[in-house]
């Protein structure tokens, strides 16, 4: 018998013709990643990675739990994809776990790995949904850490053999492969404010993984490239920032324009401009002397893409980092739910402070603001008119009731979806060519340093059975991907 309760009505559907209508090519999704979903952790050869060592470090997430579990998503995959089906879902991007292809990072590689892709990739094809795979999705194996990590330049190199692995072994069947997703949270969570693994704090070591990591983009990209059909395409996925001053003043606007570099275009100009924002390198050079970077990189990290992927959820905002400020920080981070009373540290950098904003938020106190997706995609077409976009995560963390009879009705989630749909809408209106969108995410999961406490499903889990069940949002989605766009 199933575990997946579909009986409801959607409380937000009308039945009349949308309003909003998409483009006739564009692609509804959901996304997942693999450590937030899998469980699984030490079985069919899979190696230990850097999410697995952090997670059973006591106190390192909010609410104590790990993704030993998580959905358990590796034995339930074909329940899963037949609850994809359900939904009409054009597609779905998910990522790949190194440690089940390559368990040490380097060497050996694990068939049952690739196994499990494989099925996963068929389940998919045979639904007549379009897959869509992420490379990296922070879950780096340990002895690659044990060297350095993201450090250590010679981590890209190891990404690159294991690029073409998956090239070579799944290429064939997924139309766009992405090297990594949200670099920024690698290298800034990771080493600078330390609450992502690998859990260190060190700016300079930071701003290092920063550039390995886009060096092991570019290198990836070539790898894929040589193992793809033609047909294949590549893509980046990079969660950019609207970044705003907290006041007018000249010190403020300064650091926005300094937290602009550190959030969007310290990876956005390397990529496909093909250097780094001078301002950025000069602010920065009291932590770094910036000699990781060598003759030859600039050109290997400017290797083409096909298409951007773009995850938003909120706008940032930024004040200069006074001693007033810095008092009051207290060991705060960025983006700690704890923490809206106050400034809370800029990963990677002492010149900048975020601060907090007025609400509506969701459960992760985010500023609710849709109308910043349409400005931030207008600004990347503006400045990069070519380039096709993929929204490849947007979605709301709430704090979700299960009703008596199993209902869940997250109208606030609906609300929230539906503003950046719109948002997106008027952003292709406006000319800017976004080819499709993934609501992260397709259920609820393991959410990083919260852990389970955090719920961005549409669809609920229950982690003590493993259920799942369609939250009103879900079959909204259905209906809104049933008439192409929205009422």
């Amino acid at each position: 018998m199933s575990s997946i309760d579909t009986a409801r009505p959607a409380a937000h559907a009308t039945g009349v013709p949308p309003r909003l209508r998409f483009p006739g090519s564009f692609v509804w999704g959901t996304a997942t990643a693999a450590y937030q979903i899998e469980g699984a952790v030490d079985e069919d050869g899979r190696g230990r990675s850097i999410w697995d060592t952090f997670t059973h470090d006591p106190g390192r997430v909010i609410d104590g739990t790990d993704g030993d579990v998580a959905c358990d998503h590796y034995h339930r995959m074909p329940e899963d994809v037949a609850l994809m089906a359900q939904l009409g879902l054009g597609s779905y991007r998910f990522s790949i776990a190194w440690p089940r292809i390559v368990p040490t990072g380097s060497g050996a590689v694990n068939r049952a790995g690739i196994d499990f892709y494989s099925r996963l990739v068929d389940a998919l094809l045979e639904r007549g949904i379009e897959p869509l795979a992420t490379l990296y999705h922070w879950d780096l194996p340990q002895p690659l850490q044990d060297a350095g990590g993201w450090t250590n330049r010679d981590t890209a190199n190891r990404f690159a053999e294991y690029a073409a692995v998956v090239g070579g072994a799944l290429g064939d069947r997924i139309p766009t492969i992405t090297t990594f997703n949200e670099p920024w949270c690698s290298a800034f969570l990771g080493y600078s404010s330390g609450v992502h693994a690998p859990g260190i704090t060190d700016n300079a070591a930071a701003l290092a993984a920063v550039h390995h990591l886009n060096l092991a983009h570019g290198l990836g990209a070539a790898a894929l490239r040589a193992e793809l059909p033609a047909t294949g395409k590549v893509s980046l996925t990079l969660n950019l920032a609207v970044v705003r001053a907290a006041t007018e003043s000249p010190a403020d606007r300064d650091a926005a324009r300094h937290v602009d570099g550190l959030a969007n275009r310290i990876f956005l100009d390397p990529v496909l401009n093909g250097h780094y924002p001078e301002d950025v390198l000069d602010d920065l050079r009291h932590i770094t002397d910036w000699a990781f970077i060598r003759d030859g990189d600039a050109a290997a990290i400017n290797a083409p893409i096909d298409l951007l992927g773009v995850n938003y959820y909120s706008p940032t905002r930024v004040a200069a980092a006074t001693p007033a400020l810095q008092a009051e920080m207290s060991g705060r981070w960025v983006n700690d739910p704890m923490s809206t009373d106050g400034p809370s540290p800029f990963p990677g950098t002492d010149l900048a402070v975020s601060v907090p904003q007025d609400g509506p938020y969701t459960a992760m106190h985010w500023r609710i603001e849709p109308g910043t997706l349409t400005e931030l995609l207008l600004r990347v077409h503006r400045e990069h008119p070519d380039l096709p976009l993929m929204i490849t995560e947007n979605g709301a963390a709430f704090d979700d009731v299960v009703e008596d009879d199993g209902a869940i009705h997250d109208s606030r989630r609906i609300d929230y979806l539906q503003g950046h749909f719109a948002a997106v809408h008027d952003a292709i209106a406006q000319g800017v060519d976004v080819r499709g969108y993934y609501v992260w995410s397709l259920m609820d999961n393991f959410e990083w340093a919260w852990g389970l406490s955090k719920r961005f499903g549409i669809v609920h889990v229950d982690y003590a059975s493993g259920q799942r069940r369609l939250k009103d949002s879900a079959v909204w989605y259905r209906d809104v991907i049933a008439a192409h766009g929205l009422n």
